[in-house]
């Protein structure tokens, strides 16, 4: 099998395309990538060494496939992927990334008959609807009430029946277009498509920020000793996500990959789902047990732009249709990524502190 990974240097398509070419030697696996973000750099060496062949572009360049060899499947796991890209008046390079950058990777893939798996956003739900969910406020962290003003939320998590109306970020609204489209050619040019709404993906070799990649982010700040703050609601640290280990996205993407046929057309929320769920304060606490630090937290009471009280998975339909459900847990998703900070840290230092 042949597989292009598109944003192949960042932080789920290197893992993804490490992964491949580890469980199936005799795969051709070519990751694209503009490496603008920075840290993507780092995972050049990591690719070379797992034998996936690396190919500077960018998918936004419709030029950079033309001259690109077919390929069986297309995983397209690029994106700028920040919450508050564009909200500042410049939604340029976000827009013609996500969006205009789907459409070329869509052509590509149509022409080479290829298989088109996605990579989209639990950012596709629109945040009103998301904040006016009843939620109970317990000791450590906000929780989904099972008694809902709309369909497709309870205690589980929100599932892919949520309701799609409202403004969700610019950044959402990218993905969620790419998926409108995606749906179109599925339906009118016969391109087999899955689409996965991943929550919050986390591990090691992801470049955290407060916008994107909270996960590393929390545990860098305490691994660096350096100041955290609890922003919003209140201040109390109780706002809560589910967090998906790269390597249990890996295992869906694998299947999917062999199986298109039993998932094409298909939308599959995927998330780590309730059992993989934390709130900061929570996340602060294991980040103690862990790192052995503790580290200053001011309280920040204002709710920021963009920001979400809670964010859970409902992985009922992907679990139905592919057997799938994660396996890692928090505390060893934060025992991993504080070995890799250790193992290395004078790589690291100077992008995450």
């Amino acid at each position: 099998m042949k597989i292009l990974i598109t944003g192949g240097a960042g932080f789920v398509g290197s893992a993804l395309a490490i992964s491949l070419k580890l469980n199936y030697p005799d795969y051709q696996i070519f990751a694209l990538d503009n490496l603008k973000r920075r840290g993507s750099e780092l995972n050049l060496s990591r690719l070379k060494q797992a034998g996936v062949e690396f190919v500077h572009g960018d998918i936004r360049n419709k030029e950079d496939f033309d001259a690109f060899p077919a390929v069986d499947s297309v995983i397209e796991a690029s994106a700028e992927p920040s919450v508050l890209a564009g909200l500042d008046g410049t939604p340029d390079y976000l827009i013609n990334t996500n969006l205009v950058g789907t459409v070329n990777c869509l052509n590509y893939a149509l022409k080479h008959k290829a298989a088109f798996i996605f990579l989209s956003t639990s950012r596709v739900y629109p945040i009103k609807t998301i904040e006016t969910l009843n939620f109970v406020e317990e000791e450590t962290r906000f929780s989904l009430a099972d008694d809902q003003p709309v369909p497709g939320v309870s205690s589980k998590g929100i599932s892919e029946d949520f309701p799609l109306n409202g403004a969700r970020s610019l950044y959402g609204t990218t993905k969620l277009a790419s998926e409108l489209i995606i749906q179109e050619y599925n339906e009118f040019y016969n391109l087999r498509t899955v689409i996965n709404r991943c929550g919050v993906i986390t591990g090691p070799w992801q470049m955290g920020k407060v916008d994107q990649g909270v996960m590393v982010l929390w545990i860098a700040k305490h691994y660096f000793e350096q100041q955290l703050g609890y922003f919003g609601y209140g201040g109390t640290g109780k706002q809560m996500r589910d967090m998906l280990h790269v390597a249990d996205l890996y295992h869906l993407i694998d299947w999917q990959l062999h199986n298109l046929d039993k998932v094409n057309g298909e939308i599959l929320n995927a998330g780590g789902g309730l059992q993989s769920s934390a709130s900061l304060q929570e996340l602060t606490k294991i980040c103690q047990e862990v790192t052995g630090k503790t580290i200053p937290i001011k309280v920040v009471p204002e709710t920021r732009t963009a920001d979400i009280r809670l964010y859970l998975t409902d992985n009922t339909k992907v679990t139905a249709m592919t057997g799938w459900e994660p396996k890692i847990g928090i505390r060893q998703i934060v025992e991993e990524i504080t070995a890799w900070l250790a193992e290395n840290e004078k790589d690291l230092a100077p992008i995450l502190k």
